[in-house]
């Protein structure tokens, strides 16, 4: 497979040594690999991150594992013809986000990893998304370490111990290279992940661990290489807002030649920059991509899903590790052309046989777990288009009451865009595949946190929306005035109303980053979907009472041109 960027993103100096030797015994030290020969050792890292179920390839025939085996093992194959090696790599966040794995506790992704031959994950938040018995089950099913330097266990009376969850690195060895790689999770765990499934361990800083780390590597094994494979973010200059810092902040905090190169996850971006700068290119499947470079460390991360992989080639010589090529391969991703139509780009890369044999059995598995009753109503949930765009409903307050009653959310009310609402569930035994037809996009759950005043000011805008951004309003009492574009709260959660009080609110990521010309707002996001949340509250409520959730009369008013109507179109 031919790498798209040429070789030579790290230029090398010539450099003349004549230490103790005469004028006619000159050295040259190389400056290539060809130079350099039998003394340059080539390999290559592949790297993805943030799987989130993915094992199974989608509609359109994107991704899945098994055409994932059949790239990297034709990369392999490759490399170790050209005298190289190569190292596997996940930067974490194998579970959570495709029901099909959600059910079966990621087994079948773990699984597929086992087929396609990792070496070594990045522990991620996701993986705390069930209780620690579940991850052990994962760990001892991983043909590969799972490496976290900055987790630790707590003893029986809550004090942080010095034993770790996990091993803090592993060493490799590479085409005669010995390599650490060590792994990091974002500290910002603690706050994504239900309380109860983290009791007994705690998230050190990550700043802090690489550098016991690195001191433990120095003391006890002798490498040529110290690389990482964390799950913490890339966010352009460092610049992480409200998230923990990410890989930049790591990479800047140490002293230059300490840490090579980060493969990373948890911002599910593809990394690549505009050449020379801290800015992110406009990536688009198929397009060159230049990796961060920062205090000497490279920083990689191919996006998300295992749309892309990875791939690094590397030379190694004169005791420097150079950069011979980089690039992001799209396993099968599909591009609308000017027709609309989709159009596969790049070569087309056919599934492996025995991993999609083995990966199938668990596909119609979870196939079968879609169907599975999870709860009952007694009545319909109304979410029907002409109805849920136009008035309240009893599925659009059950909505708000799953999301702002969430464990990681515990807010006063929610706001939820009705064209997000897709359609109604009958009367009868509910299954996920129900939820998934009514929240179908994926969205995340979020948390808003505002004054009084803000609130209003918010609502102002969001509740005189129309169309598909017509919110469903639940837990909170208030008269819209569709003429001046004002709200008027009398009270929220049963608290009354004070402008300089905190209240707190659900709504879904795509509304919160603007979606339906929302205002955009900050948000602490769950990183847990809608559907998924959504099918939590059901199974926590086996028994629905549709009547429960129908609006209140006289709660929520709209009054347009003096007249009482259901929404500011007049309807």
């Amino acid at each position: 497979m031919t790498n798209k960027l040429a070789k030579g993103l790290i230029a090398s100096a010539v450099l003349a040594a004549l230490a103790g030797c005469s004028e006619s015994e000159t050295v040259i030290t190389p400056a290539t690999c060809a130079e350099a020969g039998e003394a340059c050792t080539r390999f290559t890292i592949l790297h993805t991150n943030d799987n989130h179920g993915r094992f199974w390839e989608n509609k359109d025939g994107e991704y899945g594992m098994a055409a994932r085996k059949t790239l990297i093992d034709s990369i392999r194959d490759e490399a170790a013809a050209q005298g190289g090696d190569t190292l596997l790599l996940s930067g974490g966040d194998i579970n959570t986000g495709v029901p099909e794995s959600d059910m079966q506790d990621a087994v079948p992704d773990f699984i597929g990893m086992n087929l396609i031959g990792y070496d070594a994950m990045a522990v991620g938040n996701h993986e705390f998304d069930n209780a620690l018995d579940v991850l052990e089950m994962q760990a001892g099913l991983a043909d590969f370490p799972m490496l976290a330097a900055n987790i630790y266990l707590k003893d029986s009376d809550g004090k942080v111990t010095d034993e770790r969850l996990f091993d803090a690195y592993r060493v490799f060895e590479v085409n005669g290279l010995k390599i650490a790689v060590i792994g990091l999770t974002t500290k910002d765990t603690a706050h994504l992940v239900n309380p109860d499934n983290i009791q007994s361990i705690h998230f050190a800083d990550p700043q802090q661990e690489i550098t016991k780390a690195l001191a433990e590597i120095e003391a006890k094994e002798q490498v040529d290489l110290v690389f990482a494979t964390t799950h913490m973010g890339h966010y352009a200059d460092g610049n992480h807002g409200s998230e923990a810092p990410g890989d930049v902040k790591l990479a800047r905090g140490l002293k230059q030649g300490e840490l090579q190169a980060i493969f990373g996850g948890h911002s599910q971006n593809p990394v690549c920059m505009e050449p020379g700068t801290n800015d992110y290119a406009e990536f688009n499947p198929g397009d060159d991509c230049t990796p961060d470079q920062q205090n000497g460390t490279w920083i990689m991360q191919a996006y998300e899903w295992g749309k892309y992989v990875g791939r690094a080639d590397f030379e190694y010589f004169n005791g420097k590790l150079h950069l011979a090529s980089y690039e992001l391969i799209p396993v099968n991703l599909k591009v609308k052309n000017e027709a609309g139509d989709k159009v596969l780009v790049g070569e087309a890369i056919t599934p492996d046989p025995m991993v999609k044999e083995v990966l199938s059995q668990y596909q119609n598995k979870g196939q079968e777990l879609l169907d599975e009753v999870i709860s009952h109503t007694d009545g319909l949930l109304n979410g029907e288009r002409n109805v849920v765009r136009t008035q309240q409903t009893n599925l659009g307050h059950l909505l708000g009451t799953a999301y702002r009653s969430f464990d990681l959310v515990n807010a006063d009310f929610a706001v939820m865009n009705s064209g997000g609402v897709r359609a109604s569930i009958q009367a009868g035994d509910v299954t996920y595949r129900d939820v998934l037809t009514v929240q179908p996009f994926g969205n995340f759950v979020t948390k808003a946190t505002m004054t009084g005043a803000e609130v209003q000011e918010y609502l102002s805008v969001v509740a005189t929306k129309t169309g598909g951004g017509y919110a469903q309003l639940n837990n909170i009492s208030m008269a819209v005035d569709c003429d001046a574009q004002s709200v008027e709260i009398s009270d929220i959660a049963g608290k009354g109303f004070d402008p300089d009080a905190d209240y707190s609110f659900a709504v879904i990521s795509f509304s919160a980053a603007g979606g339906d010309d929302y205002p955009k707002i900050q948000v602490m996001d769950t990183q847990r979907t809608d559907a998924d949340v959504l099918r939590e509250y059901f199974v926590k409520h086996p028994n629905i009472h549709a009547a429960d959730f129908e609006p209140v009369p006289g709660k929520l008013t709209y009054t347009l041109n003096g007249a009482e109507v259901n929404n500011c179109a007049g309807n």
